[in-house]
């Protein structure tokens, strides 16, 4: 029989439409002789949606893919009717631990990081602390909360030019796809890009300018996780300072995913040890992406964060990474539904009582 995936996509979240995206490519890519497709789609009010709704946030010509017309609406948050889930969700309430927690108390299989590995790699700040802990490098960052800002704007700002200076960039500290990030150069901007960043998340991270290049590496795994070829987005346009929500997932043709990056192949090596260090920083499991900053001044390798959902749309480095390294997507699916269920293997041999 064929293994049922529930996938599940768009959710309350920044990254809604991506998450969408990244879904059509893994029903696409999905083996049809190994697996019957449940789409299950929340809305981005956060309402679980039917099959027949589901479908139609979908790209014309997804509904032909797939042989199942079973309902998800009959079962919300049961998935009585799905061997694994797929979660394909992409920034808050999907991948940063609160749905993984609805998996673990419903007792089914899901495809990628646990509770635990999700909310600390979505909260930068957080994560940043594990990194230290384990010893990677990383930028000059700080932190405040949307009510310190509130309530003292102009501490902020003076803790902020003290420890970190400017140009510098201001992020959600729980949220990806550039969603909210602006780069500030002077007082009035940082204002601006704190407020920007303040509508998406109430933790708020600032991250030094450097001048660098950045560069990706994919892991699959579990206890043992491999990490692809490293890959990186070369730039055309000399006055693009980051690349933007636009520039990441339009064909605008400013910029271009290459793998492998050019780079020596000692730094490649390092890159991706450094990748699979990251990864077991979190506890993580099945996937996850690592962006990594290459400065241009001093050569120093830098972890910037970890992705457990990464996209996985047709413009998304994750699949391009491994295809290059000799790991074609359907064969990646096919990898990270065996991982969701040994991990729920091991996890069921937990003892939950005490006789």
């Amino acid at each position: 029989m064929k293994t049922r995936i529930g996938v599940i996509f768009g959710g309350r979240s920044g990254e809604h439409e991506i998450s969408i995206r990244s879904a059509r490519t893994v029903i696409e890519q999905a083996d049809k002789l190994k697996y019957s497709i449940v789409p299950m789609a929340i809305s981005s009010e956060g309402e679980w949606l039917d099959t027949r709704s589901s479908i139609e946030l979908l790209p014309d010509g997804i509904a032909d893919l797939m042989e199942s017309t079973e309902t998800a609406s009959e079962n919300k948050g049961k998935f009585s009717n799905v061997d694994i889930v797929f979660p394909v969700l992409h920034g808050t309430n999907g991948e940063d631990g609160t749905i993984q927690g609805l998996f673990e108390i419903e007792r089914i299989p899901y495809v990628g990081c646990g509770v635990l590995a999700s909310s600390c790699g979505m909260d930068k700040v957080v994560m940043k602390s594990l990194f230290q802990e384990a010893g990677l490098p990383i930028c000059k960052y700080a932190w405040f909360l949307r009510s310190e800002w509130e309530r003292a704007e102009q501490n902020v700002i003076d803790l902020i030019e003290k420890n970190i200076g400017y140009p510098c960039f201001v992020k959600p500290a729980n949220l990806g796809s550039s969603v909210g990030v602006s780069r500030a150069n002077d007082a009035e901007s940082l204002k601006s890009a704190i407020n920007e960043a303040a509508k998406y998340d109430r933790k708020i991270v600032v991250e030094e300018n450097i001048e660098m290049r950045e560069i990706e590496c994919a892991v699959i795994g579990n206890e043992e996780p491999e990490a692809s070829l490293p890959g990186e987005y070369i730039i055309r346009d000399a006055d693009k300072r980051f690349l933007d929500y636009t520039e990441k997932y339009s064909a605008t043709g400013n910029n271009e995913f290459t793998v492998p990056a050019p780079i020596s192949d000692e730094l490649a090596d390092k890159i991706k040890k450094l990748a699979i260090d990251a990864f077991k920083a979190i506890d993580g499991s099945g996937l996850a992406r690592v962006d990594f900053f290459l400065r241009s001044d001093t050569g120093m390798l830098m972890v910037n964060e970890i992705n457990t959902m990464p996209g996985l749309t047709d413009a998304s480095g994750f699949p391009k990474m491994w295809a290059a390294s000799g790991m074609p997507f359907p064969t990646v699916i096919d990898k990270l539904v065996e991982l969701g269920l040994d991990r729920f293997r091991d996890t069921s041999r937990n003892k939950t009582d005490f006789i």
